[in-house]
């Protein structure tokens, strides 16, 4: 088996934009996702923990995933954010997105009711054998409280054709070799920490599912093509300038930060729901810290 080619680059973990009334603004989103089109983003992802999915109506959350659908044209593969900690709601949302043109779907890990990971390979095999799509396990302890073991995804990855990647965003560089020698090369690693592309990359994560480059996907891009171009004095001189930005997007509960910067260009209203707030000040001066002298070195 050959390792899935349109994996390759960075995905965009999009933004919800909403209207100070509290309802989606389709403007702004447009606007976003043909900035993101322009910048040569791969891959868009719609409804994900950073686009405030558990805060939207189920219409909602399709009406997004059909937006960008109809967006991309085919330009980018779009993955929809679709996982949640029922499993009959994480199926009847994958087949929905798969129906509405979603390439992929997401599918995080069961959150609050902890799994183990013999529940794990069950809920993500019930959701795998429901849809024809693909299929990528998405591992976030920090948000989650549970890990998708190497062990784990190998299993998975086995069993279900269409189950062929997974984001991992536990902070951790080694996981890459971890899950690459439980379920082969050919199962797609993606890194989920901005800060940690490059060294992800370096030990064969196929690309980035990132939330930074809602505010700067040239930059996210740049980085990506420098490295899987081999100009890698260039890649460490733009991992170096992205690191403090990366930073700055979780300074306060993502994705509260990149909205904020988003609004500071004017791109979108700084309007998250609750039970999230906009960034405080002090977390506005702590982003002002990382960001001024991060910019100079990457421009």
């Amino acid at each position: 088996m050959t390792v899935p080619q349109r994996f390759d680059g960075v995905f965009t973990a999009l933004v919800t934009p909403f209207t100070l009334e509290g309802g989606i603004d389709w403007t702004a989103f447009d606007r976003l996702l043909d900035r993101q089109l322009a910048a040569g983003i791969a891959g868009l992802v719609p409804v994900g923990t950073t686009g405030e999915a558990a805060t939207l109506t189920e219409d909602e959350a399709l009406a997004v995933i059909e937006r960008t659908v109809a967006r991309a044209e085919g330009r980018a593969y779009v993955l929809a954010g679709t996982g949640c900690n029922v499993t009959g709601t994480t199926i009847a949302a994958s087949r929905r997105a798969a129906e509405a043109g979603a390439d992929g779907v997401l599918l995080i890990t069961p959150y609050y009711n902890k799994p183990s990971q013999e529940g794990l390979i069950a809920h993500f095999g019930a959701v795998a054998e429901a849809v024809a799509c693909d299929v990528m396990l998405y591992s976030v302890p920090g948000r989650t409280g549970i890990s998708v073991a190497p062990g784990t995804a190998a299993v998975l990855a086995q069993r279900h054709a269409n189950i062929v990647a997974i984001k991992e965003a536990g902070g951790d560089p080694a996981r890459v070799t971890a899950l690459r020698a439980a379920a082969g090369p050919e199962f797609v690693v993606q890194c989920g920490d901005d800060g940690l592309a490059l060294p992800f990359y370096a030990l064969g994560a196929r690309g980035l599912t990132s939330v930074l480059s809602n505010w700067r996907p040239e930059l996210c891009v740049a980085l990506h093509r420098a490295w899987a171009e081999g100009r890698l004095d260039e890649a460490l001189e733009l991992h170096e300038a992205l690191v403090p930005l990366a930073e700055a997007m979780f300074v306060e509960a993502s994705p509260a930060p990149v909205k904020h910067m988003l609004a500071r260009e004017g791109l979108i209203s700084d309007c998250l729901r609750l039970p999230l707030t906009p960034v405080s000040a002090a977390g506005r001066a702590a982003m002002e810290r990382l960001v001024a002298p991060a910019m100079a070195l990457a421009s």
